[in-house]
């Protein structure tokens, strides 16, 4: 993967965040709204993945939209984000949007590695995530999920249950005793992800203080 940074090497709260060229475009937009909703210093590492439906899913599943299945590659991918998160003496938050929202979620659930979760608009639709989040501990303390008051209002049968996956996510989250957000954007899906983004990351680093 390809990595990008911003921010303060030095800083003791390092961001993780999984992207394609899209996130990257608005990567320095991001940046600049996490640092209006935080006077917190940070490092965030942008890793740009090669292929998102292979390399962010956690297991395989047949596509549901378009003709590009899920490969199910994520512990590769979280192996080697794992490689940038060495440092004892540094908190690390991962997050994302979308499938990479979902990827965080999931990658908490493997590693103790990261204090929070940054998941914004994540894909809680994806086969078989909600019955694998209720088997599963959560090993981060603080878990901001987020989404679009349109997102459920699609077409799509699979992706339409979102509205449905993400409040269930609270609640099992919850009852798991994660410190835990809930909050909902405007519009649906494609709308504002750079701002989203860094709403959930401010949001993390409040409680990494």
């Amino acid at each position: 993967m390809k990595t990008f940074e911003y921010g303060n090497p030095k800083s003791d709260t390092v961001l993780i965040q999984p992207v394609d060229e899209h996130d990257l475009d608005l990567i320095e937009n991001e940046i600049k709204e996490i640092r209006k909703l935080s006077e917190k210093d940070f490092l965030l590492i942008a890793l740009q993945v090669e292929d998102w439906n292979r390399d962010l899913s956690p297991w395989e599943a047949p596509s549901v939209f378009g003709k590009v299945p899920f490969k199910g590659q994520a512990q590769k991918t979280l192996e080697e984000i794992l490689s940038f998160c060495k440092d004892v003496e540094k908190k690390y938050v991962i997050g994302g949007y979308s499938l990479a929202g979902l990827f965080s979620l999931w990658a908490s659930t493997q590693s103790d590695v990261f204090s929070a979760v940054a998941a914004a608009s994540p894909s809680v639709w994806y086969p078989g995530f909600m019955d694998f989040l209720k088997e599963k501990n959560c090993l981060s303390k603080h878990i901001y999920i987020s989404l679009g008051d349109k997102e459920e209002k699609t077409k799509n049968q699979v992706m339409a249950q979102v509205g449905n996956c993400i409040r269930e996510t609270k609640i099992i989250l919850e009852k798991k005793d994660i410190d835990c957000t809930m909050e909902w954007n405007e519009g649906n899906h494609f709308k504002d992800s750079d701002l989203r983004t860094a709403k959930a990351f401010a949001w993390t680093m409040k409680k990494c203080e």
